[in-house]
């Protein structure tokens, strides 16, 4: 059985604008404008409707102009170095913006875990437990635990912090 998805119809026009600019920029090249409309169009809806897009989506879509980065219609991939870890540099052709991710084969994003799924969780049927009758408590085996806040209260306060902190709760420190 699986979890009703909030928000479904929302997440499917997600889908078809993202699939409709990935359609019309493999058609024709020269149709970026009407893909980084549609790119635009839904980042606004995810943006107002507060959803969270997947990893893969964000990454092919440019943060400063909408475009979506296709390798060499769009954008460009390049494999640099720097400081002996290997990125992956990705350039938009419209505006110039670039992006850089780490380029470790091993590496899984959190959205890609096991963990992460949701049919993978531990199911937690919780429900409140019925009381089965009045709890009684033996008054004979009674033994006093002394708690984190009796144990403070019970401690002598150094000299000045407990004229300090009555004059901090009634506006300020005192100037004597």
């Amino acid at each position: 059985m699986s979890a009703q998805v909030k928000d479904k119809e929302a997440f499917q026009r997600l889908s078809f604008l993202y699939q409709a600019a990935h359609c019309v920029l493999g058609q024709n090249p020269e149709n970026q404008e009407l893909a980084r409309f549609y790119c635009h169009t839904q980042r606004s809806i995810s943006r107002r409707l507060v959803l969270r897009q997947d990893p893969s989506v964000k990454r092919t879509i440019c943060k400063s102009c909408s475009s979506l980065l296709v390798p060499g219609i769009s954008s460009t991939v390049r494999q640099r170095r720097c400081r002996g870890r290997r990125w992956s540099v990705v350039r938009c052709l419209c505006c110039g913006q670039t992006k850089r991710f780490p380029s470790n084969p091993a590496y899984k994003l959190w959205a890609e875990q096991p963990e992460a799924l949701l049919e993978n969780q531990p199911q937690t049927d919780q429900k409140p437990a019925a009381p089965q009758g009045p709890l009684k408590e033996p008054s004979a085996q009674k033994t006093e635990t002394p708690s984190v806040t009796s144990s403070l209260q019970s401690r002598p306060t150094p000299r000045g912090t407990a004229e300090a902190g009555s004059h901090m709760e009634k506006g300020g420190p005192s100037r004597r």
